[in-house]
């Protein structure tokens, strides 16, 4: 078994910055609505509500890494590292749908602009500005190591070009009176999240499809286990990620002479440690016999 542990996973060393943003972001988001009634904005109201998904979405990734730090079971022998990975999926799906949403509204504003307090709205949207700015910059380290912070990071990303659509809509109608700056600013801040989102989606459908990390070529993997004096032939090879942080490989090498395996093992594993990275590394050493009759056993 492969114990949990907070240390183990690239988003627990992110954990102080997640709950900063987390709280920066709930806070905002109540004086927002609270913004959005007194103005009698809908477009403060619609941005409360998108910032009501980044509050879940920094919840459950908090939360990931809670359940990441429990110990392994005899039934889940990796414990709970992939929670981290199931919340970036319900991150990336929210955020889609959350864009179908944006641009629903953004063609309900179209047909009936609503009436808003340009001057207060202005202010608010520049606070929220400010409040996105300070969690995007306590995020952003860690979006590069690890999906749930990625997608946390692209849930403030995403409410922080809400804000600049705000404050853009808010100055075009105080200055210029043009009511449909809003719906065609909401409409273009949807469009802007799908790519990104998208990106999230496949990574993580990659590493829930096992997939080969994108930092390691099997090939040339295979063609360094190959090099290994004494191999004569690798097979059965795999290399997976668990987790942000967290890449596993199984394969078999088939040597010559099994007297060499020890060797030939010792070298595979230090392959896979300075050339591609990876810790956790499970290799069984067969000769030709060995895979003579593990072949039949297939047959």
């Amino acid at each position: 078994m492969h114990g949990g542990g907070s240390t183990g996973t690239a988003a627990a060393q992110h954990a102080g910055r997640l709950k900063w943003a987390l709280g920066l972001t709930a806070t905002y988001m109540f004086a927002e609505i609270v913004g959005g009634l007194v103005t009698g904005s809908l477009a403060l109201l619609a941005d409360a509500a998108h910032m009501m998904t980044d509050v879940g979405g920094l919840a459950l990734a908090l939360l990931a890494i809670n359940f990441a730090a429990r110990e392994a079971t005899p039934q889940r022998t990796y414990g709970y590292l992939r929670m981290e990975v199931l919340s970036a999926l319900t991150n990336a799906v929210v955020l889609l749908l959350l864009t179908v949403y944006i641009l629903y509204e953004a063609y309900q504003r179209f047909q009936a602009p609503p009436e808003i307090r340009s001057g207060p709205m202005l202010v608010v949207a520049a606070i929220g500005l400010v409040v996105n700015l300070i969690s995007m910059r306590l995020l952003a380290g860690g979006s590069s190591e690890s999906l749930n912070v990625k997608g946390a990071y692209f849930e403030v990303l995403s409410d922080m070009l809400g804000s600049i659509g705000v404050i853009v809509a808010s100055l075009l109608i105080m200055w210029k009176g043009w009511v449909l700056a809003d719906p065609i600013i909401g409409a273009s801040i949807g469009l802007f999240i799908v790519p990104r989102t998208w990106t999230l989606l496949k990574q993580v459908t990659h590493i829930l499809m096992e997939g080969t990390p994108a930092n390691v070529d099997l090939g040339i993997l295979e063609r360094k286990l190959m090099q290994i004096p004494g191999v004569t032939a690798v097979h059965d090879l795999h290399v997976w990620t668990v987790t942000s942080g967290f890449d596993a490989m199984s394969g078999h090498l088939v040597v010559a002479d099994i007297s060499a395996g020890r060797e030939a093992l010792r070298q595979a594993r230090r392959i896979m440690k300075d050339d591609f990275g990876i810790d956790h590394v499970t290799i069984q050493v067969d000769d030709e016999v060995l895979r003579s009759e593990e072949a039949l056993l297939h047959v």
